[in-house]
């Protein structure tokens, strides 16, 4: 029962992540609302924080697979802090447009301290780690229709993250404020 239970917990954790990695993905592409180096380190936070649950719902659910998601959210929730006392100051102006009152950078920072409460929760469970994925020749319990979705779904936000990343910062810094992607740009002009 805790097992199930377990798994079902994984992947709406996972698809939530999913959600957020395609939110900002879609205010990225539809409004040009370009990630600034800050913001593509919230977001590699994100995908650790996923890649920990997707580890529970494929090897099976262990303590190291929710350590991965804590330290993704601890270091993904620090970047974010940071940014946020950036932009705290009076007058040192924000970075993007607000969501329902308040910056990616903000919402950020909330959904990272939820990812580590949220964790630690599930690890109070003991039930809901299957002792028997430890026996040699056993496999861990399938993460059933649902959880494969949310398994291709984060590996497709993941590679379009990837992509978009590229695209943008091209082979070295990723610029402070972007206002284009660096390998879609036409190169400069020489006189």
């Amino acid at each position: 029962m805790l097992r199930t239970l377990s798994l079902h917990l994984n992947t709406l954790g996972l698809l939530a992540i999913v959600a957020v990695l395609a939110f900002a993905f879609a205010d990225q592409v539809i409004h040009g609302d370009l990630p600034c180096p800050l913001c593509l380190l919230q977001r590699g936070g994100f995908v650790l924080a996923g890649f920990g649950l997707a580890l529970n719902l494929t090897c099976g659910t262990r303590a190291s697979h929710y350590a991965v998601v804590i330290l993704g959210a601890v270091a993904g929730g620090a970047v974010a802090v940071r940014q946020v006392l950036l932009h705290i100051v009076p007058g040192t102006g924000a970075y993007g447009e607000p969501f329902l009152g308040l910056h990616f950078y903000s919402w950020a920072a909330l959904l990272f301290g939820l990812i580590i409460v949220g964790t630690a929760v599930l690890l109070l469970f003991d039930g809901g780690f299957n002792q028997s994925d430890d026996r040699p020749g056993t496999q861990p319990a399938a993460p059933g229709r649902l959880g494969l979705l949310a398994l291709v779904l984060f590996t497709l936000m993941v590679l379009a993250n990837i992509l978009s990343t590229g695209l943008e910062c091209g082979l070295g810094l990723c610029p402070d404020n972007p206002t284009n992607y660096e390998w879609l740009a036409p190169p400069p002009r020489t006189p």
